[in-house]
């Protein structure tokens, strides 16, 4: 038993305006495993969650739905927390964002940071919604692009000709919650002025406390300096007022990390568990928050300076994963890839996406492929055939020979000595997420357990009365070597290893991993798990397909645009070679990519062309993560002329393909081509 820990732990809080998908799982599940693992080994560990329940989606959802946001946020949370617990991730609370605890804290650390003089006030200018009376984000515009003129287009960019701009530039805007035209506003917004922690922060992301990958990335932004952050928005919106206004509100990603803090501290008041030993900032605990690294920059940049301009501790761990891809593309709803957590559960077992996660899972933020025809032969082959296939060879003779009595007799005690002092480099796995090194040596000693037992064949061996105690001993240590399996895989398989101790008529856990059961009852095994047939997961696909919305139809004036959804957009008005010569492509090379604050669907993109290196602002932020782009080579439109954007200077255009949202495709030339070539 290792010494024990203090441990808080947190996965990113769903928002509350929408199912749980795979996406989803893969962060609670990798997130459960660790904390599993970690109360294995009797540290003093706490895992929370929150549903994420402020914001103008949340309000504008709620009104559609003609129900109040609390009463969406709380639905939305029940189904949240339902879900999950069918997937066996075992919260020790899950709370909500919208919670009087919530509230004290979001408003006394504001508090502390205005006294400290941390927050500022700056006057600027967004459209508005003369109707609702409400500031429009991005996404709630919509209107004519001023480039190519296609309609109903939103507010920063087009999605038939690429263009991005600023909400201000469209012809004939309309708010999408109204239907008004909009009109410029002047409003006054509060920051966090996170220049102020810039040495503190450039310390931090070097204590290992981040992926040394994700260290690196956030470190980029110290290059340009780093600017304050738009922490409020104006009435209406559902959310917490900000001290001694009426009128402004919290921005949610404020409240929402507070909601860590606050779900803890409602545990805390139910528990009497001590809420300042985690949270202060000499706190000996450690504080560990696994994230998507779409949201490594809140994350890494603005929660830690917030934490210590209010006095709290910064956390010990922020583990970023990547994201979910189903058969090497993004999740697709049309290909009914786009899963949901029920639609799973309504068809398989739990169990098997927690192995293949974990088979998958590494300590890298790499992006996690769930390969279908994979997942079922992985399923098959390492649980079916090799693990389960151990206790199900050899448990029937204990029953029906030995009077369901282990062997007082070892046998081969140098074999079980080599499966318990795996545990050491097992446990090391676990601990740094290298969940994926952790099964396949743990299923390396699987097939060290099927070799023996095919080696003896005790199904030959109790044909004989000479061989019989032999068959005996060799099954015996069979079950032996299964229930050390079983308790290296109980972070990963909890419902499976609980089965497990009833058959075995055992208490598993780690500490228990080198003793051996002799003379010992065990009870009749009873199946523990069936093979994965590939037409039960086709029904999960037909189900998610058949869940997917049908598509509405399209009024005439935009055929042309319905159209260009489907890949079939109609080929443009003939022109002559001498104007296709106009444009000057050419191959770039992506040196750096970043989201930008406050557009919706807008990336900032350092290209170099070969003689230069230019800025181009690309709305292709729902289809791509900045990190993903870098080193690539694309092609960009190296003469179209310079346009200055309320975000700056965008002096190019990448060239892209599809309908655009998440079905967006960067054009990437062969190997060989190099910055600065001319497409011609």
């Amino acid at each position: 038993m290792t010494d024990s820990r203090k441990i808080l732990v947190t996965c990113a809080l769903p928002y509350a305006n929408g199912s749980l998908h795979l996406g989803h799982l893969l962060e609670h599940i990798q997130t459960d495993i660790w904390v599993r693992f970690q109360k294995s080994r009797g540290h003093e560990t706490y895992f929370v969650c929150a549903s994420d329940a402020h914001g103008t989606p949340i309000m504008l959802k709620a009104d559609e739905l003609g129900m109040s946001p609390e009463q969406m946020v709380e639905a939305m949370r029940s189904e949240h927390m339902q879900d999950t617990a069918d997937f066996l991730v075992e919260f020790d609370n899950y709370h909500s964002t919208h919670s009087e605890e919530n509230k004290i804290l979001a408003q006394s650390i504001y508090t502390e940071l205005d006294k400290k003089g941390h927050i500022g006030k700056r006057t600027i200018e967004q459209l508005f919604d003369p109707v609702k009376k409400m500031f429009l984000p991005d996404r709630y515009v919509k209107g004519d692009c001023p480039k190519c003129g296609a309609a109903d287009q939103y507010g920063d960019n087009c999605d038939v000709c690429g263009s991005t701009y600023s909400p201000t530039e469209l012809k004939n805007p309309r708010s999408t919650v109204s239907d008004a035209t909009p009109v410029l506003k002047e409003s006054e917004h509060y920051f966090f002025e996170l220049d102020q922690f810039q040495n503190m922060l450039q310390s931090w992301l070097k204590s290992g406390a981040l992926q040394e990958q994700v260290a690196n990335k956030l470190l980029e932004w110290f290059g340009d300096g780093l600017r304050g952050w738009d922490i409020s928005r104006d009435a209406p919106y559902f959310g917490f007022n900000i001290p001694g206004t009426t009128d402004k509100f919290f921005y949610v990603w404020l409240d929402a990390p507070i909601g860590y803090m606050s779900s803890f501290k409602n545990l805390c008041d139910k528990k009497g568990i001590d809420f300042d030993a985690f949270w202060q900032q000499d706190s000996a605990a450690e504080l560990h928050h696994f994230i998507g690294k779409d949201i490594i920059n809140f994350h890494g940049l603005f929660w830690p300076a917030m934490l210590d301009g209010a006095g709290y501790r910064k956390p010990t761990g922020v583990h970023a994963h990547g994201f979910l891809t189903i058969d090497g593309e993004k999740m697709s709803k049309s290909k009914g890839t786009f899963i949901k957590a029920r639609t799973y559960l309504d068809h398989l077992n739990p169990e098997y996406l927690r192995y293949y996660y974990a088979a998958k899972l590494t300590q890298r933020v790499d992006d996690l492929d769930l390969n279908l025809d994979d997942f079922a032969k992985r399923v098959n082959s390492d649980l079916v055939g090799k693990y389960v296939n151990i206790a199900s060879r050899c448990a029937g003779f204990i029953t029906k020979f030995f009077d369901g009595k282990l062997s007082d007799t070892v046998l081969q005690p140098e074999l079980i000595e080599d499966f318990a002092s795996a545990a050491d480099s097992i446990a090391q796995h676990y601990e740094q997420r290298d969940f994926s090194k952790a099964i396949r040596e743990i299923m390396a000693l699987a097939d060290k357990a099927n070799q023996f037992i095919a080696d003896e064949a005790p199904w030959v061996l109790v044909k004989e009365q000479a061989s019989l105690e032999r068959a005996h001993q060799v099954c015996s240590l069979a079950i032996n070597l299964f229930r050390v399996l079983t308790i290296y895989l109980q972070p990963v398989l909890p419902k499976l290893a609980n089965e497990v101790a009833v058959f075995l008529n055992d208490e598993l856990t780690w500490d228990k991993h080198n003793t051996l059961l002799t003379g010992h009852a065990i009870n009749k095994f009873k199946p523990l798990l069936q093979r994965l047939d590939t037409k039960t997961i086709n029904k999960v696909i037909e189900a998610s397909k058949q869940s997917t919305p049908a598509t509405k139809k399209a009024q005439p004036a935009k055929a042309s645009k319905q159209e260009a959804k489907k890949g079939n957009e109609e080929i443009a008005a003939e022109i002559e070679f001498a104007d296709f010569a106009k444009i000057d492509l050419r191959i770039a090379k992506i040196v750096s990519a970043e989201h930008v604050e406050g557009a919706d669907k807008l990336l900032k993109i350092q290209v170099d062309i070969g003689t230069e290196q230019r800025q181009v602002f690309a709305g292709i932020k729902s289809a791509y993560q900045p990190e993903d782009l870098v080193g690539k080579l694309t092609v960009v439109v190296a003469n179209l002329k310079p346009r200055k954007m309320r975000f700056g200077m965008s002096e190019g255009m990448i060239l892209a393909a599809g309908p655009g949202g998440q079905d967006l495709w960067v054009l990437h030339p062969d190997q060989g081509a190099k910055p600065g070539m001319r497409v011609k």
